[in-house]
């Protein structure tokens, strides 16, 4: 492989070794949220770098998994969860 090349596998494996970090990085909540839909209900558990980022993703989450749709997601999501707890990663 030529000077180039190398210079280019490294600075790829740099920019990918950074980005893992970030993301490791950003999970210092994780919460778990039960959501109730027409019936139909899921738990989802999110990790995220709060606790309110972490509701909102675990919300929207169980609520793709009962809803039929996007007006659906937009009223499940306005439900109260029936259940919810968050622990420091």
């Amino acid at each position: 492989m030529s000077r180039v090349g190398w210079i280019a596998l490294l600075s790829f494996g740099t920019v990918l070794a950074f980005i893992a970090y970030l993301s490791l990085q950003l999970a210092g909540v994780s919460c778990e949220v039960c959501m109730s839909y027409r019936g139909a209900e899921q738990c989802r558990t999110v990790s995220a770098a709060t606790e309110e980022e972490a509701l909102q993703g675990a919300v929207v989450n169980a609520c793709a998994f009962i809803s039929g749709g996007v007006t659906d997601s937009m009223a499940c999501q306005r439900q109260a969860p029936v259940s919810k707890t968050c622990s420091e990663k």
